[in-house]
């Protein structure tokens, strides 16, 4: 398995989750775990996903998102496991 997050923030408004998770599906990327919050209407979300079968590779994926993100008028960003793993080995 190759998993990923991805965070999701912005102002709160109708369908961000289904725009991320539709674009998600298409690409057969397998969302694990979400969780979502709203603060005072600021929209958070962190997702983590399995990135193993996508049909694309990853930074054809992330620039995909981020477009979409600015479509809807919220941040997105998909950060590769690996980052998590070694950021503290130095």
């Amino acid at each position: 398995m190759e998993r990923a997050v991805i965070t999701v923030t912005g102002k709160d408004r109708t369908g961000i989750v289904a725009k991320i998770a539709n674009a998600l599906a298409e690409n057969d990327v397998n969302i694990l775990d979400i969780r979502q919050s709203i603060m005072d209407g600021l929209f958070t979300m962190i997702m983590l996903v399995d990135i193993s079968k996508s049909k694309k590779d990853f930074e054809v994926l992330s620039q995909e998102l981020e477009n979409i993100g600015e479509e809807i008028g919220v941040k997105v960003i998909i950060q590769h496991e690996d980052i998590f793993k070694y950021m503290h080995r130095i």
